[in-house]
């Protein structure tokens, strides 16, 4: 899970629910969608809404449980602008158990993480041998659970369902599920498709041919948490989308330019430079309200990793330290808000969103990537198109 950096929200205006359509919606609104009870399927124009109709049309399905046999489906948020196509789809299945014979966070059952809250934001742990090798064991373990996961991604399936195949493999593994209860988050992973930035809830929505999603994975095993999330696609019709494919394939390159810097020496706030030059490169921008963090004995420890450029980011790294780096890119204003759940964020435009994430221990020499994927992992990245030629239209209102 990414670390929030304290910064205000926004709102926008309605936007048109076509796909690749970048008007603002009209008062046309689905009618199929409000006999059922969900609002905010607004629509430019009645040729746009009949263009996008069969797509469309299973959010229908779903609201009424005819897939998956997802029954008495609706949105708990019936009244709120979404800014783009996702909606949540209730009700949330119940919380899963974790059996007692493992070794549970402290915020497991309260909900709060009392030992982070209490730690020192200025020290950062340097781990001994004893404590990268635990944190190598742990970061193996959710590098498993996440292939595995993935693995069951196709459309037609919920992001619920990923959620039950990600707790399984947490706990065949004797592991806790780090997000489950983090601050109340109820479920065992994050699930954020299309413009959902960041810790989207898996829920009853039915995954379609042509969306991408990011899974978010983290795992408490032995004592030491491990991080990390990569965005997929669903579907051949995602992977021939040229925006998808532009925006999950740079973001997947800024982190690998990232973690090209790390070693001894190297100021926290030089990641973020990097990042942000390669993702202006490409036509996209960095959402900065997200960043990497410390991870060790806490789920999110010191330090602060910005992924923006000019950050003022204290600190440098030394061996034996361990943080993520998880960048989050977005095609168009680097801006979120927040849905009513309190957790999902999405993009204030709709436009979509991807991020990646990996575990890292400095090393004398340099870097270890302790969450790095193995050549049967699913995923892996794709040939870009071409850049397109931003116009100056384009250039005002990213800057805005």
């Amino acid at each position: 899970m990414a670390e929030n950096a304290p910064e205000t929200s926004s709102t926008a205006k309605k936007r048109c629910l076509g796909a690749d359509c970048e008007n603002d919606a009209e008062a046309l609104q689905c009618p199929s969608c409000l006999k059922i009870g969900i609002t905010g399927s607004y629509f430019c124009s009645q040729n746009c809404f009949k263009k996008n109709w069969s797509q469309h049309a299973t959010l229908h399905k779903t609201a009424q449980g005819k897939t998956q046999n997802v029954t008495g489906a609706y949105n708990p948020f019936p009244t709120y602008s979404f800014t783009g196509s996702v909606r949540p789809v209730y009700p949330l299945s119940a919380r899963r158990a974790v059996p007692k014979s493992i070794r549970h966070p402290d915020w497991a059952e309260a909900g709060i993480p009392k030992a982070e809250k209490r730690l020192n934001r200025s020290k950062i742990d340097i781990l001994d041998a004893k404590g990268q090798a635990a944190m190598r064991k742990v970061c193996r373990l959710a590098r498993e659970v996440l292939d595995i996961t993935a693995a069951e991604l196709k459309p037609g399936i919920t992001t619920d369902y990923l959620d039950e195949v990600c707790h399984k493999a947490c706990i065949e593994r004797n592991s806790y599920p780090s997000p489950l209860n983090y601050n109340h988050f109820p479920k065992s992973l994050c699930t954020s498709p299309n413009e959902v930035v960041c810790h989207g809830i898996p829920d009853q929505r039915i995954l379609l041919n042509g969306d991408i999603l990011n899974l978010d994975i983290s795992l408490y095993h032995d004592g030491h948490h491990a991080d990390l999330n990569e965005t997929y696609y669903v579907g051949d019709r995602a992977k021939a989308d040229p925006e998808s494919v532009r925006v999950i394939e740079t973001t997947r390159q800024c982190l690998d330019k990232a973690i090209e810097l790390v070693k001894p020496g190297t100021p926290f706030r030089d990641f973020g430079k990097a990042i942000e030059a390669h993702a202006k490169s490409k036509n996209c921008s960095v959402v900065a309200t997200w960043g990497g963090h410390g991870i060790n004995t806490e789920f999110h420890p010191p330090p602060w990793i910005p992924h923006y450029a000019k950050n003022k980011a204290v600190g440098v790294c030394k061996p034996g330290m361990t943080f993520t780096i998880e960048p989050i890119l977005t095609l168009g204003k680097p801006r979120e808000v927040y849905w009513p759940d309190n957790w999902t964020n999405a993009t204030v435009d709709g436009k979509r969103t991807a991020q990646f994430e990996h575990t890292l221990l400095v090393t004398e020499t340099g870097v270890e990537v302790l969450t790095v994927a193995n050549e049967s992992s699913p995923g892996g990245s794709i040939p870009e198109p071409a850049v397109p030629d931003r116009t100056e239209k384009d250039k005002a209102s990213s800057n805005n």
